[in-house]
């Protein structure tokens, strides 16, 4: 079975608000062997909902609503699955009664908007929120000669994701038939989508029960697949046969085969080779540092560092001769170079990392654009220095320039 859902709010319309409760109902719903195939999100319009309502009845299997079953007039919800559906609502005595129960053991006076809290689709079951006043509502049948499931469940997360596994879990469990999704993510460093994508097409081209999707960040890539079956095994099969042929495909770049971040899988590297790790940042601005200590337990490999951002801190913490880089510039390979060899030597460390470059967006010239940024890796066996010119803003370039040291790291630790 197939799943849609729509999560009603003009506030989730706003930079203001994000929604989350289509992620959570995402990961419940797969669980059960159902694939979601419709997000959407609908401001306060009867209209617009009432079109939204239509097209998912047409389209979906299991349409799940979450929010607008408020008290207030911009909640139209119900209004609208009534309109959409052609049944009428009906304010039901029992639900009002408990909603008044619930104002009245709080002290406080229910004002008369609350009712429409009450009213229920017409056959409908009533869906008990525990956590507020709105219950949920579950309406299963034929609609135009197809079977449908509809669910409304209210906007905020705590009383939907407790209504829904108190309600809704077993209920659709029951009428779902049996099948189970399965999942797994490879991991890519410092290689393009394009790149990637034109490597690995190829061969997911060839499996047509697993769906792969390929996300790209600031020098890592991720690449996900999914396949439904009749058992988790067969289902786990098909998704790990096709993931093995692109693993083998790419080689070393895979860091990560079950979700591990980049920063975790170097943290594991440096404690099985008993090394230790310094690090000397210029424009990664203590980037690098962050990432690393971000993983419990880093204090065992992570020895500490410096942010050097001027010239004259490069010189008094990492030891870099100030007339280099007076000869060179700040931004270079043999400042590059000296940075990690000298917080190496300062902090004993196994290995030493140094990053300096032109994050931006300023400070670029014609032989040092922005982008450019040197990352070098010193070790008893001596220091490898890589040149690369990133694009986009500051922020990706920081990014970049961090998870190519991360990188470097583990691939010599490899």
């Amino acid at each position: 079975m197939n799943a849609e859902i729509i999560a009603v709010g003009s506030e989730l319309l706003t930079p203001f608000r994000t929604d989350t409760n289509s992620l959570y109902l995402t990961d419940q719903l797969n669980q059960l062997g159902v694939e979601v195939i419709f997000k959407s999100v609908v401001g306060d319009d009867l209209k617009r909902l009432v079109a939204a309502a239509q097209h998912a009845l047409f389209r979906s299997e299991i349409i799940i609503f979450s929010g607008g079953l408020g008290p207030t007039e911009d909640d139209l919800t119900r209004e609208a699955v009534a309109e959409a559906l052609g049944i009428p609502l009906r304010r039901d005595p029992e639900v009002l009664t408990a909603i008044e129960r619930r104002f009245a053991s709080r002290g406080w006076k229910m004002s008369a908007n609350n009712a429409k809290q009450a009213d229920i689709l017409e056959g409908a079951t009533v869906l008990p929120n525990a956590n507020g006043t709105a219950p949920g509502q579950w309406l299963s049948g034929k609609v135009e000669g197809r079977e449908r499931i509809i669910i409304l469940l209210p906007g905020p997360p705590h009383e939907l994701k407790a209504l829904f596994e108190a309600e809704c879990r077993e209920r659709l469990r029951a009428k779902v038939p049996p099948a189970h999704i399965a999942t797994r993510t490879l991991k890519v460093a410092m290689l393009g989508e394009s790149h990637v994508d034109a490597r690995i097409a190829p061969i997911y081209k060839r499996y047509s029960s697993v769906q792969t999707t390929i996300l790209a960040g600031a020098g890592e890539i991720e690449v996900h697949f999914k396949s439904r079956g009749e058992t988790l095994d067969a289902a786990q099969a098909a998704v790990d046969e096709v993931a093995d042929a692109i693993e083998d495909e790419l080689g070393d770049a895979v860091y990560s085969r079950d979700g591990q971040s980049l920063e975790q899988i170097v943290g594991y590297w440096l404690q099985m080779r008993g090394a230790t790790l310094a690090v000397a940042e210029s424009c990664s601005g203590g980037l690098l540092a962050e990432r690393i200590t971000s993983v419990s337990g880093s204090s065992r490999y992570f020895v500490g560092g410096a942010v050097v951002y001027s010239n004259p801190l490069k010189t008094e913490l990492a030891g870099v001769p100030a007339d280099m880089i007076e000869r060179h510039g700040a931004v270079s390979r043999e400042v590059a170079a000296a940075l990690a060899e000298g917080i190496r030597y300062r902090c004993e460390a196994t290995l030493g990392v140094g990053i300096t470059g032109v994050a931006g967006p300023t400070g670029g010239t014609a032989t040092k654009p922005v982008g450019l940024v040197y990352h070098a890796l010193a070790s008893d066996s001596g220091t490898e220095v890589i040149e690369r010119n990133f694009p986009g803003d500051r922020k990706r370039i920081r990014r970049f320039a961090s998870a190519m040291a991360l990188d470097m790291v583990r691939k010599k630790l490899m």
